[in-house]
């Protein structure tokens, strides 16, 4: 007997969609089951504009929760082309949320990409790229990231009318994977651009809001093309005390860096790391001294400065990795002065 012919995908089961609303009605809360009744009689009528609408209410619902995927897997599916196809795509992209598994929620945007005709629905097209593009940065895939951000760009420039959430999300995707590889200029223009399709009083939490501006300012100093941002006579006003501060900064790093051990730092090495001339070195760490940043002396003879404190602060990853290889060689050290001592401590009890 002739082996089967190999196939790309398994069809899709046909829907009872009958079977399917009375299960769901039985084995749902109480609060849910007029939904799934008006899901029947407006199917039942093929009144989907409305049906569309009591979708999005249901999926809205937070018991619903537990169920989006379900309804959406076998229930839209059995009459999705028949949708308005960017609501489709923006219920989808929403109940794709609630799949944790990686693999599993790439493939459900994956497929609903492949039931969206590219020429009759280019809007819903380049949501639903995005959306994946979304998906993959948070899976740490960029390759996949930028050929979908790619992808969702060559359509989305022919377009000369777009409907704000999908400008919004391709904006917003393109922004978060410049901000990824620390491409400021690229990065600004994107995250100004999502802010226009959006009211960030509405669509954004007082923290998102909050860091927005903190990774705007940072792009438009480093970007190496930004220098049409307004503020620039007051900065240049502040030069003197934002340089000032810069050094400090540099100068706390310096310190932080080092051991405890290794605390004793002449002026010729400040001024290197903190590239400020040598002359100037001094007044630098009296001031933080006296702002409290450090805690030590100063030997103006031998031109050092011996810190035995600094200020607390925010760590990165790599610093907090640092720190930790800090308190494993401390660790190792006690356990070599414990071993040593261990002997004599025992002889003399």
């Amino acid at each position: 007997m002739a082996a089967p012919m190999a196939v790309d995908k398994a069809k899709a089961p046909k829907i009872d969609v009958d079977e399917f609303l009375t299960l769901a009605i039985s084995e749902t809360p109480a609060e849910l089951h007029p939904f799934f009744e008006s899901f029947r009689s407006l199917y039942s009528r093929k009144l989907w504009h409305q049906l569309t609408n009591k979708l999005f209410e249901f999926f809205d619902h937070p018991l619903s929760k537990p169920y989006r995927v379900d309804v959406f897997n076998k229930f839209v599916r059995d009459f999705g082309l028949r949708l308005n196809q960017l609501r489709l795509v923006e219920m989808g992209v929403k109940v794709s949320k609630e799949i944790d598994n990686p693999v599993t929620h790439l493939q459900f945007l994956t497929d609903l990409l492949e039931r969206v005709n590219i020429e009759k629905s280019p809007e819903a097209h380049v949501l639903l790229l995005s959306s994946l593009a979304h998906a993959k940065l948070l899976y740490g895939d960029h390759e996949g990231t930028k050929n979908d951000i790619d992808a969702a760009w060559k359509v989305l420039d022919e377009l000369s009318s777009v409907d704000p959430s999908v400008n919004a999300a391709y904006y917003g995707v393109a922004a978060d994977y410049y901000k990824s590889k620390a491409e400021y200029a690229p990065y600004y223009k994107n995250s100004l651009l999502y802010l226009a399709c959006i009211d960030p009083a509405k669509d954004l939490t007082a923290e998102e809001r909050l860091l927005r501006a903190h990774d705007l300012g940072i792009a438009a100093f480093l970007g190496d093309t930004i220098y049409n941002f307004g503020e620039l006579p007051i900065l240049q006003e502040n030069y003197p005390f934002l340089r000032q501060k810069i050094c400090l900064m540099a100068l706390i790093e310096s310190v932080f860096k080092r051991g405890s051990y290794d605390r004793t730092m002449s002026f010729q090495t400040i001024a290197e790391e903190t590239h400020l001339p040598l002359d100037e070195v001094e007044h630098l760490v009296m001031k933080a001294l006296s702002l409290k940043l450090i805690k030590g002396s100063l030997d103006q003879v031998d031109q050092k400065a011996q810190i035995t404190w600094v200020q607390p602060r925010v760590l990165s990853r790599e610093q907090i990795g640092q720190l930790a290889q800090r308190l494993a060689a401390w660790n190792s050290k006690l356990h070599q002065v414990e071993e040593r001592i261990a002997p004599e401590v025992l002889v003399n009890s």
